[in-house]
């Protein structure tokens, strides 16, 4: 006899685990499926921290999703007994007129959100790790700064369990079909039947949802710890995050902490569209370079000797807006994913979100940019 749950979420990643979560403690019967161990480092939710930060060039309807993130952020760190988002301030330069900028600076009107605009000599006077060139504004805003990828989805999962989840991982979906109002789901080690499936299965989230396939597209990305020469400038204390656009393209970057290095990462890598299951996993050369070469003209007292190489997976899509939404036909069926390199930092609200559609059928967030019907 198959096991039979209120709910099944697929995935038990940053995504998933927030889900998993949020079902469990509105009483729900959960069953958490991974695919490999949890934490993980196959994905895209590894690598210590990820950039969380109020203002929003991507889209300004993020900012309220925001706000509620951080709420919810509080919320876990107070059930986990542990801090998981540090906010140490964050920058988001580029040239005057760049949409990184500007776009920065409309969120911050437009929600109210306290800003500085810096021009180059401000930033590089009061954070000397940045060496920002002639041209180049930045804005300022002291709530920015990372939160704890890991540890979150331990948070999450811990959580979760002590609400009554279950959680397996390093087991396998073979497939999902419906059954009648509610879901059969196969895996390479039980069948389990529920009401409702979540699917928060990261770059795998097309091997769950053919019709996923042109509109959330894995990428090999990659990120570097570079050991600084002036260690004192890259702590959290003098050495904001910061999103940056530059002529070789656009960057993100942290202080030190948690593992030795400066952490610098490109967006979209090399462009590299990928298959989650044969991605190329060992960096190279090239891989360095693109990176280093950003860390030697902008932040050039951080570009020591390499610490660390990791690659990690966007799933983008074409607009590079998230898809949040119930599956078209299959309204038991809630899909998250093509978080395009820029999600984490949502997963706490994503969890409340997603709890919603599955078990309300809506929700009361903004999600209309996020629907899966514009593509």
């Amino acid at each position: 006899m198959a096991q039979q749950f209120d709910c099944i979420v697929i995935g038990v990643g940053g995504m998933g685990s927030s889900a998993v979560h949020n079902l469990a403690k509105r009483g729900q019967k959960v069953l958490g499926l991974e695919k490999f161990d949890i934490p993980h480092s196959e994905g895209s939710s590894h690598g210590v921290n990820r950039i969380i930060r109020l203002a929003y060039y991507e889209h300004p309807s993020y900012v309220p999703l925001l706000r509620r993130a951080y709420e919810m952020w509080s919320e876990i760190e107070t059930i986990a007994g542990e801090q998981l988002l540090f906010k140490i301030g964050s920058i988001d330069t580029a040239p005057a007129g760049h949409e990184v900028f500007e776009g920065s600076l409309e969120s911050c009107l437009l929600h109210d959100i306290p800003h500085e605009v810096l021009d180059h000599k401000q930033i590089n006077d009061r954070f000397p790790g940045y060496n920002m060139p002639p041209g180049q504004m930045g804005l300022y805003q002291a709530d920015g700064g990372f939160v704890l990828s890991e540890r979150s989805i331990v948070a999450y999962v811990n959580a979760a369990v002590a609400e009554g989840a279950e959680i397996h991982a390093r087991e396998s979906v073979i497939k999902w079909e419906p059954e009648g109002d509610g879901v059969r789901v196969f895996t390479d080690r039980a069948e389990y039947t529920a009401d409702r499936l979540v699917i928060t299965a990261g770059a795998w989230a097309a091997g769950m949802v053919p019709s996923l396939e042109e509109v959330a597209v894995p990428e090999r990305q990659v990120l570097a710890w570079l050991q600084p020469t002036e260690p004192s400038l890259f702590t959290p204390e003098n050495f904001p995050v910061f999103n940056a656009y530059f002529e070789e393209g656009r960057y993100y970057g942290f202080p030190v902490f948690g593992i030795p290095g400066f952490k610098i990462g490109r967006y979209h890598h090399l462009e590299e569209v990928t298959d989650p299951d044969h991605m190329e996993r060992e960096v190279t050369q090239e891989d360095e370079y693109i990176l280093r070469a950003a860390a030697a003209r902008y932040f050039p007292k951080a570009n020591g000797t390499l610490m660390t190489l990791k690659t990690c997976m966007f799933t983008n899509t074409p607009d590079e807006h998230f898809i949040i939404d119930k599956m078209p036909g299959t309204p038991q069926v809630t899909v998250a994913t093509g978080f395009s390199g820029h999600g984490f930092k949502f997963a706490s609200v994503v969890g409340e979100i997603v709890g919603d559609l599955a078990i309300k059928g809506e929700t009361a967030h903004n999600i209309d940019l996020l629907k899966i019907n514009r593509f």
